[in-house]
């Protein structure tokens, strides 16, 4: 990126919270990030005809591996699904909201400075509603681009409600609400 860029968030610290929590809650996140993988190829890739053939077959390999890692994913998330009793479970889903909830973190973050990026190399002034409607647009899509595709992914949605209780849906379910505003 040309100068002035900032990337918010520190890998290490990053990595450091992941596994800080359990391998359930690391292990859906990880199947979550791998299906919204796949579906921002379907939906913004695969269907552009006017889009270079070899930018397209990049991505369908990309695609393909990462149709491969979800399926990984999900059997090591049932494996360690199956070691734990309920009480540990209930634990891993309140880590697996926290976990969401740090990305959202990170995202408000990237998205106010990347607006304050963009603000800075515009080529016109905005004022004070345009920044708003900016700001509140560039979180959405991020929102939408790292928690809700793959949160809606019908696939995730069929094994999250294998893996948790009706109670345990619902606490997912309020932690997202606020995001889909």
């Amino acid at each position: 990126m040309p100068a002035g860029y900032r990337l918010m968030m520190d890998p290490g610290q990053v990595a450091a919270a992941v596994l800080g929590k359990s391998t359930w809650a690391v292990l859906a996140l990880t199947c979550h990030i791998e299906l919204f993988t796949q579906a921002h190829y379907r939906q913004s890739i695969e269907p552009q005809a006017d889009l270079s053939a070899l930018y397209k077959d990049v991505f369908l390999y990309h695609w393909k591996e990462e149709s491969q890692h979800a399926i990984l994913d999900e059997l090591e998330w049932r494996r360690e699904h199956a070691k734990l009793d309920a009480e540990a479970r209930d634990r891993a889903v309140d880590d697996f909201i926290a976990l969401v909830g740090a990305v959202d973190g990170l995202l408000q973050l990237q998205a106010q400075a990347d607006v304050g990026y963009f603000l800075a190399i515009a080529p016109r002034a905005f004022d004070g509603e345009q920044i708003a409607r900016i700001q509140a647009g560039t979180l959405r899509a991020y929102r939408w681009q790292y928690i809700l595709s793959g949160a809606q992914h019908p696939r995730f949605g069929e094994i999250l409600g294998e893996l948790t209780t009706e109670d345990q849906m619902q606490r997912i379910s309020q932690a997202l609400a606020p995001l889909v505003g």
